[in-house]
């Protein structure tokens, strides 16, 4: 738990809720890297240009001096942090979700959109950091999950989770969906049997 309490210290300020602080505003200007990349095509047309995403997190100005400190191989070359590849702003590249978290627990730490711009360069247009967070692409859209701790749950059993759904309008993501889930905390602990089976009823 004192990880987690170490992982609370980020914050980057942009808006409030209960997935803590993230950017929904305008998109900025400033480039955030320039990438070399190998250039595919999937099979719906849009270009997939893979990026190097340590060094985009690294050289992007939206992200904290404390991700990008700590942000450091966990063994040999291999850092946590995960990349995905899909369409959520509607650009003619595919737009890259990067997730950040720590190598003992992988528990993340922050998340981060890149959208592609013509020149090779990438833009950040979306921005969470907080303790246990994950954003995927579903569907065309941004699926950000923060885990919920009580003060007593171990890093593997949080209490819940809060499970925002994001869609890119115009130059900006908003929020289209909130779901929070509570975990039973009374199951899981792996020792029950399966009951036998009954036999069926008929009338």
């Amino acid at each position: 738990m004192a990880g987690l309490a170490a992982l609370g210290l980020f914050t980057v300020s942009c808006s409030t809720g209960g997935t803590g602080t993230r950017d929904e505003g305008p998109a900025g200007t400033q480039p955030v890297a320039q990438v070399t990349p190998s250039a595919t095509t999937p099979p719906t047309g849009k270009s997939v240009r893979r990026v190097d995403a340590v060094q985009l997190v690294k050289r992007d100005p939206k992200v904290s001096e404390r991700v990008r400190t700590d942000l450091k191989p966990c063994t040999g070359h291999e850092y946590p942090v995960d990349a995905s590849y899909g369409t959520l702003t509607g650009g003619s590249s595919a737009d890259v979700v990067v997730n950040v978290m720590t190598c003992g627990d992988s528990v993340g730490v922050g998340t981060y959109v890149y959208r592609a711009r013509s020149d090779g360069t990438y833009q950040n247009v979306f921005t969470t950091e907080q303790p246990a967070v994950y954003g995927t692409i579903d569907r065309g859209d941004l699926v950000v999950t923060t885990q919920v701790y009580e003060k007593k749950d171990a890093v593997a059993y949080p209490s819940g989770d809060e499970v925002v759904t994001y869609r890119w309008a115009g130059n900006r993501f908003n929020e289209h969906d909130r779901v929070h889930n509570d975990f039973n905390r009374a199951v899981g602990n792996g020792e029950a049997e399966f009951p036998e089976p009954a036999d069926p009823t008929t009338n």
